[in-house]
């Protein structure tokens, strides 16, 4: 957490909370969401300046609660979590990498969702693979020792009892499904904060 933010939460302890102003979509972008957004249920507005984001980013964490929120001086900015609380993106230097620009490592444990959605975690971090990055980290999974192809990963999705494992690195990592749905409830996290959890 930054610096002016610890001091500004140290000046002014009992700023009330902020729902639903900001979001973080699938594929890792931090948006802006007025009060047009939030009555229509609309992703918001993508916040594309840089120094904002770095600053969202150093100061995003979670409370005893599950939920996200990015503090911003003495105010606690609750997220709405379109996916989950972090998003990966593949690198070819650096493996996988968070929307917030650091490493996520490699992966212990990966999940792939009813949707086809990816979902990587290494310990307390859990990010969905950006969409994007989907497509080429496909020739990375494989059933008994070989590439899976399209049919292996819909039996594999319609319960088949095919190992699946996605190759990171050296390591066969094995793969589990999961139904999307019960991914907050599952990892702990609230997609949608509200002040009646509070």
């Amino acid at each position: 957490m930054d610096d002016i933010v610890k001091q500004a939460l140290a000046k002014w302890p009992n700023v009330p909370h902020c729902y639903g102003w900001l979001g973080l979509d699938a594929r890792g972008v931090w948006r802006m969401r007025d009060a047009r957004a939030q009555s229509l249920n609309l992703p918001g507005d993508k916040i594309a300046h840089a120094a904002l984001n770095g600053f969202i980013a150093r100061n995003y964490a979670r409370d005893e609660r599950g939920r996200w929120f990015f503090q911003n001086g003495p105010q606690r900015v609750y997220v709405r979590l379109e996916a989950t609380p972090y998003i990966a993106r593949s690198d070819p230097r650096h493996g996988f990498v968070l929307h917030t620009g650091a490493a996520l490592g490699a992966p212990e444990a990966a999940f792939l969702c009813d949707g086809g959605e990816l979902i990587l975690q290494r310990g307390e971090v859990v990010a969905q693979l950006d969409d994007r990055d989907l497509a080429p980290l496909l020739g990375a999974l494989e059933v008994d020792g070989r590439t899976a192809t399209d049919d292996d990963l819909l039996a594999w999705l319609d319960g088949g009892d095919a190992a699946l494992t996605l190759r990171v690195a050296e390591a066969a990592l094995p793969v589990r499904r999961m139904r999307y749905a019960t991914r907050g409830a599952r990892f702990d996290f609230v997609a949608e904060p509200t002040p009646e959890m509070s």
